[in-house]
């Protein structure tokens, strides 16, 4: 599932990135809310995260134009504001929850996936246990296991591979992969992420068990089919 997280604090927008990236969800992060309304209403996205006071545009304004545009996403408000009036501009706007600053990121992450399970969401399926074929990921306790039999990842692998497994049969850019997994602006080098790769597939693809990932040279990589 696919976030964006619009807040001009990267004290804040860092951390949280960080750890709903280690969550499985893929994360895209704009730092003023002109940027963040482009991004916004592409409709890419399962959940949008806003903080209210933003340059340029406000997440209020991000809001109404993202509803305007008659996309359902839900949307999450981050605000140090918490009067009733403030809570009532926002829900007029169209969020779906608020959450006031300052909070705990495990109230963020119940939130998150609460919005992510109502009826009517762009997907409503829980992102926290992925499945392809005999493999199985459990996202928030990083438990992996192919036919029956567990699997030790680290965290990097894990990311790796929540992100793999939300889009099967698909092809993922060197790039699309970067800023899923590392974040925009901190990629690793190709090396980095091809010797990433390799662990991973050593422990998930014993010998005799059919292949999962693939490599499209020179473009990315593939879960499940060779083309």
């Amino acid at each position: 599932m696919r976030i964006l997280l619009v807040d001009d604090e990267v004290e804040l927008t860092d951390p949280l990135s960080h750890l709903l990236r280690r969550q499985g969800y893929s994360v895209d992060v704009a730092s003023d809310g002109e940027t963040g309304a482009q991004m916004a209403i592409s409709g890419q996205y399962d959940l949008l995260i806003l903080d209210r006071m933003l340059s340029k545009m406000s997440g209020l304004e991000i809001c109404q134009k993202v509803r305007s545009q008659a996309l359902s996403t839900p949307v999450l408000f981050l605000t140090a504001k918490d009067t009733l009036d403030d809570r009532v501009d926002g829900l007029d706007a169209g969020a779906d929850d608020y959450l006031v600053k300052p909070f705990e990121l495990r109230e963020l992450l119940a939130r998150v996936r609460a919005l992510l399970r109502r009826p009517g969401s762009p997907s409503v399926a829980s992102p926290s246990i992925l499945q392809f074929e005999d493999l199985k990921l459990q996202v928030e306790n990083q438990l992996v296991s192919r036919n029956g039999k567990s699997i030790e990842l680290s965290d990097k692998e894990v990311q790796l591979l929540a992100y793999l497994m939300r889009s099967p049969h698909q092809l993922l850019t060197h790039a699309q992969i970067y800023d899923a997994v590392w974040g925009e602006g901190s990629a690793p080098s190709s090396n980095t992420l091809a010797a990433q790769m390799r662990l991973l597939r050593k422990k998930i693809e014993q010998p005799g068990q059919p292949v999962l990932i693939h490599t499209v040279y020179g473009k990315g990589y593939r879960l499940g089919s060779a083309a």
